[in-house]
């Protein structure tokens, strides 16, 4: 493939993905996309095969999720491991609004779309639930409920996403990446029942 059409391919994604996340998936035609795109409207046939396979590709292409090999050597360690993936679930909330924009419509609508963002997300969440178990199993995590500890790890990091509406009642402004991933980090690592000094982990 040419330069210039992996250019005009990126164009198309991020076009859809600004446009799916301002009017949703079924309120957005191709002929939009490729508009915004300033692309031939044929093209989404021709580089996607439909409109369908540009969302299937938005989360391939923009899915951190999809390079979790990179990170498998903090995995061997449950917290450096946790931490790890704090530290990523928070920087692509805060860097991709877009992009959580269209998975919080697509759950919310239960829509047939949202298989494909299960199977993309889906491998996040097991390999915290993975570090969560292997930590307490060697005594380095302390909780009652695998499932439970899960989602409560899952609320403190997606939660922020609504830091905007809490803004009139927020003293600090709008939270640094820095700042929301090391006070997630130790608010969770401390919940997990590691020691004080939770902030050496950072």
């Amino acid at each position: 493939m040419s330069a210039t059409d992996l250019d005009v391919k990126m164009k198309i994604l991020l076009a859809a993905k600004k446009l799916f996340a301002k009017q949703g998936f079924d309120g957005t035609s191709v002929r939009q996309i490729c508009d915004e795109a300033g692309a031939n409207v044929a093209l989404v046939s021709y580089h996607f095969g439909g409109k369908d396979n540009v969302f299937v590709e938005l989360f391939k292409s923009f899915f951190p999720g999809n390079r979790m090999e990179v990170y498998e050597p903090f995995f061997h360690d449950p917290i450096i491991g946790i931490k790890k993936l704090i530290e990523e679930v928070t920087r692509f909330r805060l860097s991709d609004p877009e992009l959580v924009m269209i998975i919080q419509q697509e759950i919310f609508k239960h829509s047939a779309r949202v298989e494909t963002i299960q199977q993309t997300i889906f491998p996040v969440w097991l390999k915290v639930r993975e570090l969560l178990e292997k930590g307490r199993q060697t005594g380095v995590f302390q909780f009652r409920s695998l499932d439970n500890t899960m989602f409560f790890v899952m609320g403190t990091l997606l939660f922020h996403k609504n830091t905007d509406y809490f803004l009139p009642i927020l003293s600090d402004g709008v939270p640094t990446f820095e700042n929301m991933y090391r006070d997630a980090a130790v608010f969770i690592l401390r919940g997990l029942g590691v020691p004080d000094k939770a902030e050496d982990y950072l």
